[in-house]
């Protein structure tokens, strides 16, 4: 069985980092699968999905060495392609990816007590972005 949901999420850009893990739960819980694998995506190359303590502590840290990484003033060739300033927010997109799959049991997701599923927006402006929870039994 394939059960499919599509959610959409209002970002700040610039690295916005939201807490995702309800949205999870709620597919998972709407789809009444007990045994599987969740899949979750997000449409488009300036976001990604990850999983990470959600706590401001660690949301700073994360920002902050992202920035270290890949840093968002040098003249990227992206730019120069569509005279755009977002060259970072694809790299940083391309670094973390844009999908996690997470296993679950007895319909109860298996991340650990601290870990929560997160969305970061890495362009440059406000977004709306849609994030595809598929799950497969």
């Amino acid at each position: 069985m394939i059960y499919r949901k599509e959610v959409s999420i209002k970002t700040n850009g610039n690295d916005d980092i939201v807490d995702i893990t309800h949205y999870a739960i709620e597919a998972l819980n709407d789809s009444k699968v007990k045994d599987g694998i969740l899949l979750i995506f997000v449409v488009g190359s300036t976001a990604s999905i990850t999983t990470i303590e959600y706590e401001s502590g660690l949301v700073h840290d994360l920002k902050k060495i992202l920035n270290e990484l890949i840093p968002c003033n040098p003249s990227y060739k992206h730019h120069l392609a569509w005279n755009d300033d977002n060259g970072h927010s694809h790299l940083r997109a391309s670094l973390i990816g844009p999908s996690i799959a997470i296993p679950f049991k007895n319909g109860k997701l298996d991340t650990g007590t601290w870990q929560q599923i997160v969305l970061i927006d890495f362009d440059t402006r406000p977004r709306s972005r849609t994030i595809i929870f598929q799950i497969v039994s």
